[in-house]
């Protein structure tokens, strides 16, 4: 069963240059292949997002721009983490009660999936997720 201990932030090497900085997400950074790329975009400071876990699925959020809080539940614990430097990603581990919010104007979460979309794979009813969490 995954707990908050599980999600980490994982430092994104980068190459410094005077042209401006490039990060590089390859090799081992990540414990699986990546099998779907999407970023979320103008969202409004007020707006939530996420509100799910996912049962297999792991998830590397990235603030490509500006900055949001995550807030992690795993059924006995919350932990907020805010992400705003685009060389510093959360790795959330299937299991973990995720929920978005605070995006700050222009902000950008690029997010690297294990899978593919599988509307079977989330729990979108926290009770639920509390059900199975117990």
């Amino acid at each position: 069963m995954a707990n908050n201990d599980d999600v980490v932030v994982i430092e994104i090497p980068k190459v410094k240059d005077a042209r401006g900085n490039l990060a590089i997400v390859e090799k081992d950074i990540l414990p699986y292949k990546v099998n779907r790329v999407y970023y979320l975009y103008d969202v409004p400071s007020d707006a939530f997002r996420g509100g799910h876990s996912h049962k297999a699925q792991y998830e590397f959020l990235i603030p490509v721009s500006g900055s949001f809080d995550v807030i992690l539940k795993d059924g006995s614990t919350t932990r907020t983490i805010t992400l705003n430097k685009p060389d510093k990603g959360l790795l959330i581990v299937p299991g973990i009660w995720r929920e978005l919010e605070n995006f700050s104007s222009g902000s950008v979460c690029l997010v690297l999936a294990s899978d593919v979309y599988e509307e079977s794979d989330y729990i979108r009813d926290f009770n639920h997720y509390l059900s199975l969490e117990g």
